[in-house]
């Protein structure tokens, strides 16, 4: 079980005045959901930096002041759940978080990339990315890269989204925009000694075209690999998101931190369950990760269930599979099923049906 106080961060956190000015703060950030943190003189934590909170919800000029502009982002306590993290990433839409004793003094800070690094072999990980993106309602949003970039803004502001999947006349991927590669634009003074000459390079700049702007090295995969092999990409480039794309380079979805969060999320929920295994290959994986929200469901089922343990084996390169499921329950005898099958989802299946038998 990982333990927040093992990953807090305690050095080269982003600090900053509150007489700064919001264009220094931002230019210490390097992605959109970033955070600088807020002291005063008597290095008393007051708030953070986001390019979100500054720039899309609020508009603040460049030359504002920091303790104008601060957002009082949530304080994680150390008795958090990493499902209460989570959570907490998703709804303040910022990945690095401050971290507070019992008393409110100001420890470090805790981040996204770091919380899924302690968790990246959790099962929910094994699903294929293609299961992923079926689940979802809203498919990925895009934009062409000759678009204007007032249109952008519009749909971050509309979308409450961090980033676009840029796409030229064919729909076929040019690049990603995020909000925060149009931070130049969005953190202009509102006037200045010449407000027309001002007014007037704002509107040039808002008219000017998304491929200017768009970042054009993406990292992509094909719907068939798995989201641990999106979460690897993440976690390795230091990047905040794999784009999903067909044969022919058409964007079909995107993997976001925010979706591996998710996950995180529902792994608290599911707790009791242990998912162990042996030597199995992609397609192995990727059918257990598929598997895994059926066999969530049907535990829940069981009543006076303490704990579940799954252990799924590969033998003869994918030619037999043998599966053991061990039932804990709060009192009386563990229950332990044994199936051996050549067939691993037909085998996952007739470990079910044998208990309700």
């Amino acid at each position: 079980m990982t333990k927040l106080r093992d990953i807090v961060k305690t050095n080269n956190i982003i600090r900053i005045s509150p007489t700064d000015t919001l264009s220094h703060a931002l230019a210490r950030l390097s992605t959109s959901h970033d955070a600088a943190f807020a002291f005063d003189e008597e290095n008393k934590f007051k708030g953070v930096i986001n390019p979100y909170y500054s720039l899309i919800k609020t508009s603040y000029p460049g030359n504002a002041k920091v303790e104008h502009c601060l957002f009082h982002a949530p304080h994680i306590k150390l008795q958090f759940s990493t499902s209460k993290v989570a959570q907490l990433f998703i709804e303040s839409k910022v990945h690095y978080l401050p971290v507070f004793d019992d008393q409110d003094k100001f420890m470090g800070i805790i981040s996204a990339r770091r919380l899924l690094s302690e968790l990246r072999k959790f099962p929910f990980f094994n699903m294929r990315i293609g299961e992923m993106l079926a689940q979802r309602k809203q498919g990925v949003i895009t934009i062409d890269e000759n678009d204007a970039v007032t249109h952008a803004i519009n749909l971050f502001k509309k979308t409450k989204i961090s980033k676009l999947v840029v796409v030229g006349k064919d729909k076929k991927l040019k690049g990603v925009l995020s909000y925060y590669d149009l931070i130049s634009y969005l953190i202009a003074p509102k006037t200045s000694p010449h407000r027309g000459e001002r007014d007037a390079a704002k509107t040039n700049f808002g008219y000017m075209k998304v491929k200017n702007f768009a970042k054009t090295y993406v990292l992509t995969l094909d719907d068939t690999y798995t989201v641990f092999d999106a979460l690897k990409l993440i976690l390795e480039k230091k990047i905040g998101s794999v784009v999903i794309v067909d044969r022919e380079k058409h964007p079909i979805g995107i993997v976001t931190t925010k979706d591996l969060l998710k996950l995180l999320i529902r792994k608290e929920k599911g707790e009791e369950i242990e998912v162990m295994s042996k030597n199995l290959s992609l397609r192995s994986r990727q059918i257990i990760g598929g598997f895994f929200d059926h066999f969530y469901l049907w535990i829940k089922k069981i009543p006076n269930l303490s704990k579940a343990k799954l252990f799924v084996k590969e033998e003869k390169q994918g030619g037999l599979f043998k599966i053991v499921l061990s039932l804990i329950p709060k009192s009386g005898k563990m229950v332990v099923i044994k199936k051996e099958g050549r067939d691993l989802t037909h085998t996952l299946q007739d470990v079910l049906r044998k208990k309700r038998n």
